[in-house]
């Protein structure tokens, strides 16, 4: 397939990048940095304007992910404006390239961060989400997002594929991330901040498992449709506190901090929908992802 990839260079793009070639698709990847793999096609854009993303994305595509964003919640928090000219308005800039460009499919990265909206205990992709429940600037703007797909589709037929993350983590990952966070503090020396009790739980996902998912995800079975990939359990971050000083040293310190404004304490969720649609399911356990990304972690230190 011909595909395009919005934020190819980034920590999950690039391994969906090494995922979609290893399954042999040809590539153009869209982004402000450079792609980490010098031989991928590479077009600069800022798609936070229209006229430039929708000149750049004039190709016909058979799908095109969509993975630039605001991420870090933090990052989000301080910075509100500016994240929902990364999180609403470029995702609407690439819809309408798509719609122009007649592109196949818009393939959203989304978050799980969505059902801190849902009313039922452990919601599915089919569960309401209520908008008064929002907390987080975060939420409302990938929910933002979804619903801009749902709206394309129905208006102009673009259609789309949302994919609702878990926490990535595993190589590559930017040092916000509460995974890459705990581990160099610990290697530093210092103490592991837990905010509230640490008993916030994701399901979190090992990067390579969420590049299989978003491969996978382009099955015709999965058009106009929403799926979570998410790891293979929930994981509080207390447990990844202890697990990272298991692993580096009991000098490692745990130490609580007050609680971060409109957390997500997390929800049980599955990727069932996922697997019966397209086959995917995670495999990397998280006890073994983490020593995976201390293993690299140490190597890039070493070069």
């Amino acid at each position: 397939m011909k595909i395009g990839i919005v934020g190819g260079s980034g920590f999950i793009g690039s391994h969906v990048v090494e995922a979609l070639l290893a399954a042999g698709h040809e590539l153009t990847v869209f982004d402000i940095m450079k792609p980490h793999l010098p031989d991928v096609h590479h077009v600069y854009v800022d798609i936070t304007n229209l006229g430039r993303t929708t000149v750049a994305i004039t190709e016909r595509f058979d799908a095109v992910f969509m993975l630039a964003a605001m991420a870090d919640v933090n990052h989000v928090h301080i910075n509100p404006v500016e994240s929902i000219e990364v999180n609403v308005l470029a995702v609407a800039n690439v819809l309408e390239a798509c719609r122009r460009s007649k592109a196949g499919r818009l393939i959203l990265a989304s978050t799980v961060w969505v059902y801190e909206t849902a009313l039922e205990e452990a919601p599915n992709e089919t569960s309401p989400l209520a908008m008064h429940n929002v907390r987080h600037l975060y939420t409302a703007s990938k929910l933002s997002a979804e619903l801009l797909c749902h709206s394309y589709q129905k208006l102009y037929g673009v259609d789309f594929t949302i994919l609702r993350y878990g926490v990535p983590y595993g190589p590559r990952a930017r040092g916000p991330t509460v995974v890459s966070n705990f581990v160099r503090k610990a290697l530093r020396g210092e103490p592991l901040q837990l905010h509230g009790d640490g008993n916030q739980y994701r399901s979190f996902i090992y990067a390579a498992d969420l590049a299989a998912g978003n491969v996978a995800a382009l099955s015709d079975k999965a058009v106009n449709g929403v799926f979570n990939l998410e790891g293979p359990r929930p994981v509080t971050i207390r447990e990844i506190a202890e697990r990272v000083r298991a692993m580096i040293g009991d000098h490692v310190k745990i130490e609580s901090v007050p609680a971060r404004p409109g957390d997500f304490a997390g929800r049980v969720l599955t990727s069932e929908r996922a697997t019966a649609t397209f086959g995917w399911k995670p495999k990397v356990d998280f006890e073994q992802g983490l020593r995976a990304y201390y293993d690299w972690l140490l190597k890039e230190e070493r070069r």
